[in-house]
């Protein structure tokens, strides 16, 4: 894709499937949310990988290890293989190994997916800050991790000791809802010590150089549902993106998406990597025309007129809002044009 600022979702005469090698799957919102499978992912992604589309697993959770994801994913009808899961935890292993002597110990705070892609790298993992440890590696421990082991890690990085972080998302998804995800653990540390840590995880270039050379995709397409890490890392990495709404992105805010936001292609769930993609074309009447809906900007806020499919129509609209918002966010209300599609 062109770093010029995209002012429209993209077209496809292929599906998808066929027109990139490799697809470079978010899990939390695309694959499975709260243990379960989305609609339509394990049909999907079988279709696609019979077609010949490699699929890889990225995840930002450093917790799991790929030999556990990999059997949750075989559990849930998608036979998948532990090298076909990149974890963050496995991204900051690497930046961390580039850095620091081989056999270097590493003050771990986080689960046994960051212990295990350290000891990949030819790390030690330890405990305590009292353990001369050459850097200091956070990553999300999941409900349970003790208050303790933000302390350890405040005493090594107030030493002056490196910091590393896999991910600094704010938030997790959980069976119960939202959940303080590794990006808040990291605050507390940020607190206690002024510091900050060197980030691996997406959006940031670590994940998506780790990705591309654990799978040695040619052409590949992120898949994911949030903007500000999926989207946002394959704006960094330079390789396109679909967007799926099956996560925490709505319709307002993909129209309010600045452009290291906006993906390439828009679909509802997984099946969209099967398909081509409607192209938006710019409206003789002004505005933009995908399938039966035009879409044009009135003085405050969106219009939208004509009918078909919704997500023809939510195309249509992002294509105004980003051409209108420039470089920026789109300001213009598209409340009632979205009611509208019920989206």
């Amino acid at each position: 894709m062109s770093r010029s600022v995209r002012t429209r979702p993209e077209g496809s005469g292929q599906a998808l499937s066929e027109a990139y090698d490799t697809a470079l799957l978010d899990l939390d919102g695309v694959v499975y949310a709260g243990g379960s499978a989305i609609a339509h992912a394990v049909e999907s992604l079988a279709t696609a990988r019979e077609g010949g589309m490699r699929l890889a697993y990225v995840t930002n959770n450093a917790l799991r290890t790929p030999d556990t994801v990999a059997g949750h994913l075989t559990e849930l009808g998608m036979p998948t293989g532990a090298e076909d899961v990149i974890t963050s935890a496995q991204a900051v292993a690497r930046l961390i190994s580039e850095q620091v002597p081989q056999g270097a110990r590493v003050l771990v705070i986080g689960g046994e997916g960051l212990r295990v892609a350290l000891r990949e790298r030819g790390l030690v993992p330890v405990e305590s800050a009292d353990d001369d440890p050459a850097a200091v590696v956070q990553g999300f421990g999941g409900p349970d991790l003790p208050w303790g082991r933000f302390a350890e890690a405040s005493y090594a990085v107030a030493r002056g000791v490196p910091w590393f972080a896999s991910n600094t998302d704010l938030t997790i998804p959980s069976g119960r809802g939202i959940a303080p995800g590794n990006g808040a653990a990291v605050e507390v540390v940020r607190i206690a010590t002024g510091a900050e840590p060197q980030v691996a995880g997406k959006p940031l270039p670590p994940m998506h150089r780790e990705t591309i050379l654990r799978t040695g995709a040619q052409r590949p397409l992120v898949v994911g549902d949030r903007l500000d890490t999926d989207i946002e890392g394959a704006f960094n990495g330079d390789v396109d993106s679909l967007l799926v709404l099956t996560g925490v992105t709505d319709g307002a805010q993909l129209l309010a998406a600045p452009p290291q936001h906006r993906p390439t292609f828009v679909d509802a769930d997984l099946r969209g990597m099967l398909a081509g993609q409607p192209e938006v074309v710019a409206a003789r009447e002004g505005g933009f025309r995908c399938g039966g809906w035009t879409a044009t900007a009135g003085a405050d806020r969106l219009e939208l007129d004509g009918e078909g499919e919704a997500l023809d129509g939510l195309r249509a609209l992002c294509a105004v809002a980003w051409t209108a918002a420039g470089e920026g966010a789109c300001a213009l209300d598209g409340g009632k044009a979205l009611a509208r599609l019920g989206i």
